[in-house]
């Protein structure tokens, strides 16, 4: 066979192969045809009951969840009947049980709100806001009982033992010029030199029982987060505010206008002020410091209610406090009340670290401010006033006639006022550095002294030339600048004034001792001078040194012994009126007068006494010896006699 033939044979059979494959493939194909006519119709044919299944199965899944819902609706029902039966028992008995109560009221109102599908409880959600907004109201209620029954005023007692160093308040008046000047300042001074630190470690009294103290936080949470803040605020404001203004009557604080301060008399106001120190120091200290505690603890993390319910708390004894302190500084000036004012601005000075701190907030910024406007103006009154006063005591006109020629009581005045100023130094040192001076408190304390003490001076000279008798009238220099001297020299003044002032001053004293014996002795030294007995007749007689004192006329002599003795008469007489008060003075002063006297003395009677030995009673005109002189001299400035005063002031 050839290969074509094989090659035919091949495709043949491949053409056979291939035409049976074909027929198979048709057969399956048609088989498969009928299966899938028959699966459609079985499908068809159990879409039905497919669908059945479903609804069931959805029907039960709907059923389990209104069970569910159901169960929790009866739920929020049976709370809410709970916690209205809780309400209706107040908080009075279980505050804790209310307050759940509320919160568990609440929570059922934000589900049923938050649930629109349960509309048809309208009903229900309308009870359970009454209920919840009377169940608020009895809150308000249960607050402001709790406040009014455990706020009591503070008993003064407890006020001043908590601040020791706080005296009682005083009363009565006090004496008048340079003496209340001194009591004034040596107590108030003394007494508020306090340092904040202290207060500090001070332990209040429980305004509010501690016990208390949480239920009136949860208490004022609630209104808050009711919407009742305002409602809240009013409660305590009137309750607290009303309870300090107590606390402070009950101290003494009175609510004085500014005509009735310009009223009142001098001794009174002058009692007040001191009082009002006290009072300024309490309020700050204590009772501010310790109502802002209690509001920090009651509105603490209520947002800023705390500043604005302290602020209103305190609004009105803050304005009584400080307007008695502007009606003062805004008074008519005078020197008297120089130390009240730097007391005031003292304390003032003192607590305004306390006040910015105590009175802290936006809420608090109008009475921050009014300190500071009063601590301002109080230094500038006081600066004032220290003009005003060097220009009273260089003008004094006073009438006051000081016949014994001793220490005026002007003199006394300005140096008691100017030893007070000393006590003063630090708040003085302040009081300048409020108006640009810089550190040089001593050199501006100094001008202040000299510039007042030059004053004084000049105005003694005036006074002087009052006395128609020059002696008195060095004598009453001599008298009042040695109080001077003595007194700077015994206080704080030495050392800012200084030994060259000092010095110069006591030459004035001694200046004025010569002079008064120059003008009070003089007259009387020329009756024991030769000058004057001629020899024009008469006896002789030898002279002391062995030689002739000439002829000397005796009626002549005898006028002069008796000229002597009645000039001496006289000066003893009147200058035993006078007064030297002070002992280590008037002992120089005596001796003074005696070392020019008594050797001149001596001397004429050991030169003419023996013309006279001779003549009958010889001692009616030698009536003294120089013992009975220096006897007499001892007896000077004693100022004890009540005999009418022979000097005279001058009238003007």
């Amino acid at each position: 066979m050839g290969a074509s033939d094989a090659l035919t044979e091949r495709a043949a059979f491949l053409r056979d192969s291939l035409h049976k494959s074909r027929n198979h493939t048709d057969r399956m194909v048609s088989t498969l045809g009928s299966f899938d006519h028959r699966l459609s119709a079985l499908e068809a044919a159990m879409r039905p009951t497919q669908v059945r299944t479903y609804a069931i199965r959805m029907a039960h899944e709907n059923i389990d969840k209104t069970l569910k819902s159901a169960d929790v609706i009866l739920g929020y029902f049976e709370r809410t009947r709970e916690a209205e039966l809780k309400l209706s028992r107040g908080p009075r008995d279980n505050l804790e049980s209310y307050l759940t109560a509320i919160d568990q009221l609440r929570g059922i109102l934000q589900f049923f709100s938050s649930n629109k599908s349960l509309r048809s409880n309208d009903g229900v959600v309308n009870q359970a806001n009454n209920t919840l907004a009377k169940a608020i109201m009895k809150l308000e209620d249960e607050f402001r009982t709790l406040l009014v029954t455990h706020s009591k005023p503070v008993p003064p007692d407890s006020l001043f033992g908590s601040l020791p160093e706080i005296s009682q308040p005083l009363s009565g008046s006090l004496d008048q010029q340079s003496e209340s000047a001194k009591n004034l300042s040596s107590t108030n001074h003394s007494e508020h030199q306090v340092k904040s630190s202290e207060a500090a470690a001070l332990t209040p009294p429980k305004l509010i029982p501690p016990r208390i103290l949480p239920l009136l936080h949860k208490l004022a949470q609630q209104l808050v987060q009711a919407g009742r803040q305002q409602q809240c605020l009013k409660i305590y404001r009137e309750v607290r505010s009303s309870t300090l203004e107590k606390s402070l009557s009950s101290l003494g604080v009175e609510k004085l206008s500014k005509e009735e301060v310009q009223k009142l008399p001098w001794e009174s106001l002058e009692t007040k002020i001191g009082n009002w120190i006290h009072h300024m120091r309490i309020a700050v200290k204590l009772l501010f410091a310790w109502e802002r505690e209690l509001c920090n603890q009651i509105f603490e993390g209520i947002g800023s209610v705390k500043d604005q319910c302290f602020s209103e708390i305190t609004a009105n004894s803050t304005l009584v406090l400080l307007s008695f302190g502007e009606a003062i500084a805004k008074s008519k000036r005078s020197p008297e009340k120089l130390f009240v004012l730097l007391d005031m601005y003292e304390v003032m000075h003192e607590l305004q670290p306390e006040i910015e701190l105590i009175f802290d907030g936006k809420s608090c910024s109008e009475m921050r401010d009014s300190a500071l406007s009063l601590t301002k103006q109080l230094a500038q009154t006081a600066q004032e006033t220290f003009g005003d006063f060097e220009e009273a005591v260089e003008k004094d006109a006073s009438k006051t006639f000081i016949a014994d020629g001793t220490v005026h009581p002007l003199t006394s005045y300005v140096i008691n006022y100017v030893k007070f100023l000393f006590d003063y130094q630090a708040t003085l040192k302040q009081l300048f550095l409020e108006f640009g001076h810089g550190d040089g408190t001593r050199n501006q304390l100094a001008s202040i002294t000299m510039r007042i003490m030059q004053a004084l001076q000049s105005n003694l000279d005036g006074k002087s030339k009052m006395y128609k008798d020059p002696a008195l009238q060095y004598l009453f220099l001599m008298n009042n600048i040695h109080y001077i001297v003595k007194s700077v020299r015994r206080s704080e003044a030495k050392d800012i004034l200084g030994d060259d002032w000092i010095q110069r001053h006591r030459r004035t004293v001694q200046q004025n001792a010569n002079q008064y014996r120059r003008f009070g002795w003089a007259k009387i030294l020329q009756t024991l001078s030769a000058q004057g007995l001629t020899s024009s007749g008469g006896g002789s007689i030898p002279g002391s040194d062995g030689g002739s004192s000439g002829l000397v006329p005796k009626p002549i002599l005898k006028d002069r012994f008796k000229s002597f003795n009645m000039q001496f008469e006289e000066l003893c007489l009147r200058q035993c009126e006078w007064a030297v008060p002070d002992q280590e003075l008037r002992e120089s002063l005596r001796l003074a007068v005696a070392e020019v006297l008594l050797p001149a003395y001596r001397s004429f009677i050991k030169r003419f006494g023996p013309i006279l030995e001779n003549n009958k009673n010889p001692s009616k005109y030698i009536k003294y010896t120089p013992e009975n002189l220096e006897t007499k001299l001892g007896e000077l400035f004693e100022g004890k006699s009540a005999a009418k005063m022979t000097a005279e002031p001058r009238r003007s």
